[in-house]
């Protein structure tokens, strides 16, 4: 299959079966998934979604989370991962906002990586899911999966794989394959053992014909029998 067929059937696919997918973070407003985004780093989407209710009750705005403590923040996020760092972000973070954009989420890429915490990835994720900018994250599912299915080739890098999504992928899906690839990398096309016996999606899966597809057809050569 070629690569526009690839991105033709990818798009067709979930286009149909799960049109209006969106991120599994709880949040409320563009402050709290910024807070949610930064967070999720190296920890699963179930593990904030349990530990932020609380950090919203007690920061319900970014002014009170610029006005607090790194203790106080470390308290309520000690279960995820590198909780030191992430605390010294989130109030780095909330300072910046209420100092350089008057406690606004801003828009523009260039903008949000100013941000403590706020990589490229973080910030992709707030340009899309925000403010619907075609704008493509690229976290570990995201990766493998484009690279399985063979949406991607020759990418080694996080930055690589947007570059060949964005180029590829029509525009007004960017924001919305973000999580078709993120969903289907958690929850199907796993790291270690991938559920192929049930993946909907096969039949456009490099990764599947290279690995099951071609060993079916491929017959065992005979021996050679002794005369």
């Amino acid at each position: 299959m070629l690569k526009k067929d690839r991105y033709r059937a990818f798009v067709e696919y979930f286009s149909t079966h799960n049109p209006d997918a969106q991120t599994e973070l709880n949040y409320s407003n563009p402050f709290e998934l910024l807070v949610a985004v930064i967070l999720s780093a190296q920890c699963t989407d179930k593990r904030i979604n349990q530990i932020t209710p609380a950090l919203f009750e007690r920061f319900p705005v970014v002014e009170a989370l610029a006005e607090a403590s790194i203790d106080e923040v470390f308290a309520y996020i000690r279960s995820v991962s590198y909780p030191n760092n992430k605390a010294k972000h989130l109030v780095g973070m909330a300072k910046m906002l209420v100092e350089n954009f008057n406690g606004h989420v801003p828009e523009t890429i260039e903008d949000l990586v100013k941000l403590p915490g706020v990589g490229r990835k973080t910030a992709n994720v707030i340009s899309s899911v925000v403010y619907n900018r075609p704008a493509m994250a690229v976290d570990t599912h995201v990766f493998r999966v484009s690279n399985r299915l063979g949406l991607t080739s020759r990418a080694t890098t996080p930055l690589a794989v947007e570059k060949q999504l964005v180029k590829y992928l029509p525009e007004e899906t960017i924001a919305v394959a973000h999580h078709w690839l993120i969903l289907h990398g958690r929850y199907i096309c796993l790291a270690r053992t991938p559920k192929c016996e049930i993946c909907p999606i096969t039949y456009m899966c490099k990764y599947y014909e290279t690995n099951f597809l071609k060993q079916k057809i491929t017959r065992p050569k005979l021996k050679t029998e002794r005369k």
